[in-house]
């Protein structure tokens, strides 16, 4: 019998997660069940991902390094990554802006749902957490980002995964100074991090059996602990524009794929489906980071020497579904709040939420921190902060959920465009788990 594939696994797993959920939402215990019996099983497998995120990056960058004969292309690599990850996320800017100010989702909320929502969460732990962290944020001096990846301890970066950037700049030295002391010199180190990245895409192979299981927990858990439905009904309009808005770049990616990649998009996001379900089910593009390396490299054909950079760079600063989403939700708020925005500051959210986008943390939830930042280049009253953020926190975390698929979808598209104009995108080879289990069985 034929096996069925991954995606669909994984696919029928989260829509029985989202059933049981709502089941569980009934009777008084189904919550506290869910919580203390199903969700750690997804846990438990985003800790799994985690825990390869850095030894991934390590070998595999290294290995696309030192394979390189001309130092010359990676640096063509880098210019044109870094040159199209800004134009992407110029374009779900500007996007979202112009959904925004067509569809106004702002003008639909009334003054009793605004203070219902003001009520329920502007004093909420989860608001006040993220206006501290973007008062730090504001703090820091214009030339902060650079400071920030260089390590002044590789070993400690490598413990956080927060500090995927200072791993990515210490493996890349690490890399050109293997290429600089020759190849007899480098033979053993090199080596090494080939079989490492051999063994950790294994450990991908291995994590990704439990994932139609981990799914499912995942998203029971988000089910049973999300917010009033009232609200949510509320606030339906701008979700809607949000998903619209990400739906539109996800036909832009599929227009790159195909006149840029040569490759046919539904084949693309065939491919990619089952970091996309993960990227969904996580709301991180750090834990499905090693996912995403592991489908463009063996199942869409885009070499290690590509992937392995701009897939790690991408995951920490190319957050097209979070700017677009910033964009939104700051002309979202205003609406709501009769604050106009001219055409000027529109132009300066454009700007904000770019470089905002770079500083974005890859775990759940980052985006609201730099929104923060984006209300206040445009001179959103502080005081109404708390309650601007109470506006859309009910919705944030299913948003967070489409934002990130769109997250990873735009690093997939980029790396697979950057592969083909350096003339390293070839024929897929997909390895899978059990390749050389009989030599051990």
């Amino acid at each position: 019998m034929r096996k069925l594939e991954l995606h669909w696994q994984i696919l029928i797993g989260m829509v029985l997660g989202l059933v049981f959920g709502f089941v569980m939402t009934y009777p008084e215990w189904g919550p506290g069940f869910v919580k203390d019996w199903i969700s750690p099983f997804g846990t438990i497998f985003i800790k799994l991902l985690k825990l390869i995120a850095i030894p991934l990056i390590l070998a595999s960058l290294i290995k696309g390094i030192s394979d390189l004969k001309d130092i010359s292309k990676f640096r063509n690599i880098g210019l044109r990554t870094i040159g199209i990850y800004v134009t992407t996320t110029m374009v779900a800017i500007i996007l979202g802006l112009l959904l925004v100010n067509i569809l106004r989702p702002g003008d639909g909320i009334s003054e009793e749902t605004i203070t219902k929502l003001t009520d329920t969460y502007a004093a909420d732990s989860g608001v006040v957490s993220k206006l501290e962290e973007a008062s730090r944020q504001k703090e820091m001096g214009p030339l902060q980002f650079l400071e920030d990846m260089v390590p002044e301890n590789a070993v400690a970066a490598m413990g956080d995964n927060r500090l995927m950037l200072q791993v990515i700049f210490f493996t890349i030295f690490l890399g050109i100074s293997l290429l600089l002391v020759g190849e007899e010199t480098a033979r053993p180190l090199k080596n090494f991090f080939d079989s490492l990245n051999d063994v950790v895409l294994k450990m991908v192979d291995l994590i990704m059996l439990i994932a139609p299981v981990a799914v499912f927990a995942l998203l029971a858990n988000v089910v049973v602990s999300s917010s009033d439905p009232e609200i949510l009904l509320a606030l339906l309009k701008y979700s809607g524009v949000v998903i619209l808005g990400l739906l539109l770049m996800v036909v832009f990616y599929s227009l790159l794929v195909s006149t840029l990649a040569r490759k046919n998009p539904f084949w693309f996001l065939r491919q990619l489906s089952p970091a996309q379900l993960l990227a969904f089910s996580t709301s991180s593009s750090a834990a499905t980071l090693p996912v995403t390396m592991e489908r463009v490299e063996e199942h869409i054909g885009v070499d290690k020497e590509v992937s392995s950079f701009v897939l790690p760079v991408g995951a920490t600063i190319n957050m097209d579904g979070t700017s677009l989403y910033q964009g939104v939700a700051a002309v979202f708020i205003s609406q709501a709040l009769s604050f106009e925005l001219p055409l000027s500051a529109q132009l300066t959210i454009v700007l904000t939420a770019l470089l905002a986008s770079i500083g974005t943390a890859a775990v759940p939830g980052a985006g609201m921190v730099m929104l923060v930042i984006v209300l206040e280049s445009v001179g959103f009253p502080a005081d109404k902060y708390a309650i601007g953020l109470a506006l859309i926190f009910a919705v944030d975390r299913p948003l967070d959920m489409f934002r990130t698929v769109i997250n990873i979808t735009g690093d997939a598209t980029v790396s697979t465009v950057v592969a083909k104009s350096v003339g390293k995108l070839g024929k897929p080879h997909v390895r899978h788990w059990d390749d050389h289990y009989d030599e051990v069985k």
